[in-house]
């Protein structure tokens, strides 16, 4: 990721998860604290730009609610922005909270973003070790941001600046207090952006030296990702856009294809959600525009 795209993809991120907790019911995944991580002027601006980019995603949807924005926005953020991070958040927070209960005291966050698990859960300080790592850039950002907010930083929390996509050492975590003890790993909005190899090597890397036990939740496209349009679209946009911000979507994998990889480097798919069990799961019964994305999967692997 360039360092000028990191900040804006971490910060549109949030905006959705902002948006997401302030008006939709009921909650996928409540993040409470990101609103103090963007600003009122930054909520706005992104909203302005993601109205005025209707025709973008949809003209009919713009014509349609031409003289209601704040419908439009409600569109472009349950359609587009919106479902995979959230659904993605609430497997991932889910199964790190039984790992817990399973013996991890460690949670490595590879590409964080605007990240709010810490200041969420501040009964865990002494419980869970947190390094958040991601691009120098993006993490400055953040920095910067938890100062604004008046934030103070958990104790837990270690920050470890790395472009772990084209490198991963595991010097810079031990450096800043990581074990080589049983570890929870996520790694989320990434695997799309790498190649297969990349893939492959940053995940022999990640669970080259932890213990039998060690786990990881990460979302992957699956091989529908360059021909599926997806409900309006979307899909097909969100390929689009990718490409058009000059940081392509490059990999995708049939189930086959992910577990070979994943038992290469011996770890077990435990538990695997498809498109369809994403939406039974997350969004069922909703009467809002929410619902699972397609082509999007989520995985969680265990070390054998």
């Amino acid at each position: 990721m360039k360092q000028n795209e990191s900040s804006l993809t971490s910060l549109v991120t949030a905006f959705s998860r902002v948006y997401h907790s302030k008006y939709d019911s009921p909650k996928v995944f409540d993040d409470f604290m990101a609103n103090k991580l963007i600003s009122e002027e930054e909520f706005e601006a992104i909203s302005s730009n993601m109205i005025h980019g209707i025709h973008f995603f949809n003209g009919d949807i713009g014509k349609k609610f031409q003289d209601d924005p704040s419908k439009i926005l409600k569109w472009i953020t349950q359609v587009q922005l919106s479902p995979i991070s959230l659904a993605r958040s609430a497997f991932c927070e889910k199964v790190l909270l039984n790992e817990m209960d399973l013996g991890v005291e460690q949670y490595v966050i590879l590409g964080a973003g605007l990240d709010t698990f810490c200041f969420r859960y501040p009964e865990l300080m002494n419980k869970l070790k947190v390094f958040e790592v991601d691009h120098p850039t993006t993490q400055a950002f953040k920095k910067k941001k938890i100062e604004d907010a008046n934030f103070e930083i958990p104790n837990n929390l270690r920050f470890v600046s790395s472009d772990f996509t084209s490198r991963f050492s595991d010097q810079s975590l031990v450096d800043k207090g990581f074990d080589y003890k049983k570890t929870f790993y996520s790694l989320l909005g990434v695997s799309y952006y790498l190649t297969k190899e990349e893939t492959a090597n940053l995940i022999n890397s990640i669970f080259a030296n932890v213990p039998s036990g060690s786990s990881i939740v990460f979302d992957f496209a699956d091989q529908n990702l360059f021909t599926e349009k997806g409900e309006f679209n979307r899909v097909e946009n969100m390929v689009k856009m990718a490409a058009a911000s000059g940081e392509p979507m490059k990999s995708n994998y049939t189930y086959q294809e992910m577990e070979h990889m994943l038992e290469k480097f011996e770890l077990l798919i435990y538990e695997h959600l498809s498109p369809n069990d994403i939406d039974e799961r997350f969004f069922k019964s909703r009467t809002d525009y929410l619902s699972a994305f397609e082509t999007i999967h989520f995985i969680h692997a265990v070390k054998k």
